[in-house]
């Protein structure tokens, strides 16, 4: 049997579902699975739809892969996303049939509450990559989370409830979860939202990211590498939605190589990875991308080795750009 682990590294931008799965099908979504009771309990029920399960967490990824293999289910898989990424990245506008998010973390604490889903934000990205008449059901068992995605929803102009409410504290029709059944138990009221993708016309604001070549830059500078270490320190750079912090710098012990760092975050990507200063010969330099982890070449990715590039520059004023095949917003005005 394939394997229903995605790795996410392998998935073009945005992925090709049907190459995925070898068939073409209705594609449907569970976004948090958890023990992945529901997840395997939705793909035996509709063996001729593609179902996706996404879920951060490692265990519960390893505990839905074992029942997906052991019940022999060719129309799951299962990735480590978050769904951001996932819906934004992944999906192509209008592919979702259907999307199901089951108890998602309120994120309780006032610090927290920008980390919850669901939002007006949230289901305007989610809308662009619905067909209309798609399917949206959600369930929380936390009252306050519950306010807040019932003004979402009914803030929305994009869904409409199935129901004549907008939600309803029952739903005898659902396969009960693991953690339903806890919250029951002990007392909390559930609320059940069933809406469905309106024919309203919704705007594209969420473009699928793109990757471009490897990106590097060439300079000569009269400053040795003992020199180029001794002067670095950590700092951050932000251009519009993109964030970078350059963090630890470490050498090589056997090569002429800096290793620099990074942490690149722009919607809706969010990469840790090394960026590579390396010596040639006396005096001439390359800035490129290190494969540790399969990074991606996104426009952040640019943005950092330009953003090195420059701090590199700014060290002596002999030292030059010989080549790069950077985009032009990667340099600070004073190199640009």
């Amino acid at each position: 049997m394939t394997t229903s682990l995605l790795q996410n590294h392998q998935l073009r931008w945005p992925a090709n579902w049907a190459e995925v799965f070898g068939r073409e099908a209705p594609l449907i979504i569970e976004i948090g699975f958890g023990s992945g009771h529901f997840l395997v309990d939705l793909a035996q029920k509709r063996p001729s739809t593609n179902v996706i399960g996404v879920e951060i967490s490692l265990p519960s990824l390893e505990k839905a892969q074992r029942k997906v293999q052991n019940l022999g289910l060719q129309n799951v898989r299962l990735l480590q996303s978050d769904a951001r990424y996932l819906l934004q990245a992944l999906c192509q506008p209008e592919s979702i049939s259907e999307v199901y998010i089951n108890f998602p973390d309120p994120w309780p604490k006032a610090k927290q509450l920008h980390r919850r889903l669901i939002n007006v934000d949230f289901l305007h990205l989610l809308a662009t990559r619905m067909v209309p008449s798609g399917l949206l059901d959600v369930a929380t068992d936390h009252a306050d989370y519950a306010l807040a995605i019932t003004d979402a929803l009914e803030s929305t102009p994009y869904f409409r409830s199935r129901l004549t409410t907008t939600f309803v504290t029952e739903d005898t029709e659902r396969l009960r979860t693991k953690y339903e059944q806890i919250g029951l138990d002990e007392g909390r009221i559930c609320h059940y939202y069933k809406f469905v993708r309106c024919d309203t016309a919704v705007p594209q604001s969420y473009p699928i990211p793109k990757e471009f070549p490897m990106p590097h830059a060439v300079l000569q500078s009269p400053l040795s590498l003992d020199e180029i270490e001794v002067r670095y320190g950590r700092w951050q750079h932000s251009h519009h939605a993109c964030h970078i912090n350059f963090m630890e710098l470490y050498r090589a012990r056997d090569e002429d190589v800096l290793f620099v760092e990074a942490y690149i975050k722009e919607a809706p990507v969010a990469q840790r990875l090394g960026l590579v200063i390396r010596q040639r010969q006396p005096g001439n330099y390359v800035i490129n991308l290190h494969e540790l982890g399969f990074p991606r070449a996104t426009r952040g990715v640019q943005l950092a080795i330009g953003q090195l590039a420059t701090w590199l520059l700014s060290l002596h004023p002999q030292t030059e750009i010989l080549h790069h095949n950077l985009l032009p917003e990667s340099w600070t005005q004073e190199t640009a």
